[in-house]
């Protein structure tokens, strides 16, 4: 069949864009919580700096709830993120256990859930870029609000998708600075977590950093 050099063109304007290309959803908000995936302080795995799997899974069922149908715990459309922000505020919190205590005799019996205060990151006018593959993923995440682990702490998406390349996105400090959790397992690599949906199987990830993550001003 001929095709025609226009045709043709188009094409491989549809494959670089397909393999090559970002697009990227930029939201923000006036503070955020990244929640910590161990059960110890912050002080200990400090892991504000990056959105571990399962925050990103999370966010990504937020935006497209039609994953949740079969879901495997896999992110399918979240090709690549960046994370910044002004400051971390610490905060106390007051927590309880699960379970309870159980005091006394065996005829004058008492239970109680002791209380607890420990120490949680708060970020200050955090910024957060998504990049999609696909143009119709980002335009179904552009007009929807994403929450950092809890739901009273709303980002809000920036009306305008940003189309770039995947290399401009991993290199250019000045727009895309920020913390990145790259979902691989390399020499660099740590921990980040358990996979409940492949028997508890062992996560790895890496964090680039890309320009001054931690920004002065906007």
């Amino acid at each position: 069949m001929w095709v025609s050099g226009i045709q043709l063109e188009s094409v491989l304007v549809q494959y670089y864009k397909r393999f090559f290309m970002y697009y990227i959803v930029k939201y923000s908000g006036p503070f955020g919580f990244i929640k910590p995936w161990t059960a110890v302080r912050d002080s200990e795995t400090y892991s504000q700096q990056f959105l571990t799997p399962s925050i990103v899974v999370g966010i990504e069922r937020k935006l497209f709830p039609q994953l949740l149908k079969n879901d495997d715990g896999e992110i399918k459309k979240i090709v690549g993120h960046r994370l910044t922000y002004k400051q971390i505020s610490q905060q106390q919190e007051q927590i309880q256990p699960r379970g309870w205590n159980e005091r006394g005799s065996k005829n004058n019996k008492s239970y109680e859930r002791p209380y607890a205060i420990l120490i949680r990151g708060v970020m200050i006018e955090p910024i957060l870029f998504l990049a999609f593959q696909e143009l119709k993923d980002a335009k179904l995440a552009v007009r929807q609000h994403i929450c950092l682990s809890r739901n009273e702490d709303i980002l809000y998406p920036n009306e305008e998708i940003l189309e770039v390349s995947k290399e401009e996105f991993n290199a250019n400090e000045e727009l895309f600075s920020g913390f990145e959790l790259v979902f691989e397992k390399s020499e660099q690599s740590f921990l980040v977590g358990y996979n409940r949906f492949k028997q508890s199987e062992k996560m790895f990830g890496y964090i680039k950093i890309v320009g001054n993550p931690i920004k002065s001003n906007y």
